[in-house]
């Protein structure tokens, strides 16, 4: 009676623990970057609990046409961040740290994914 009744549980417990929603991978805490905004002042950009293993194009230095590379990265995330010099993850890469990684005004970036 007793291991039916522990079988019993087993089930339910295991029933219940896929049950639940996973929830994604996220680096937590912040990337920052500075960018040249249209007025010509420099701008703080953030990427706030950013999703891990996704390319992030940084929105405001999207069009290589018309905007500048973001520069000065600073990541204060959980995990490992890769700068990249082009959209879409691709081009020259440098890989930050996490929670103290840095990058100074000359590290040029459009884009970034977390590990």
């Amino acid at each position: 009676m007793r291991l039916r009744h522990a079988a019993v549980a087993a089930f339910g417990a295991f029933t219940l623990l896929l049950s639940i929603p996973s929830s994604a991978s996220a680096a937590v805490g912040e990337f920052q970057y500075r960018y040249t905004g249209s007025d010509g002042r420099t701008h703080l950009g953030i990427l706030l609990d950013p999703e891990s293993g996704e390319c992030h194009i940084l929105p405001e230095v999207d069009n290589p046409e018309t905007t500048q590379p973001a520069h000065s990265p600073r990541n204060l995330t959980t995990s490992t961040a890769t700068v990249f010099t082009d959209t879409d993850c691709s081009g020259d890469w440098f890989t930050l740290r996490p929670l103290t990684g840095r990058g100074s005004e000359r590290l040029k970036l459009r884009s970034v994914v977390f590990s």
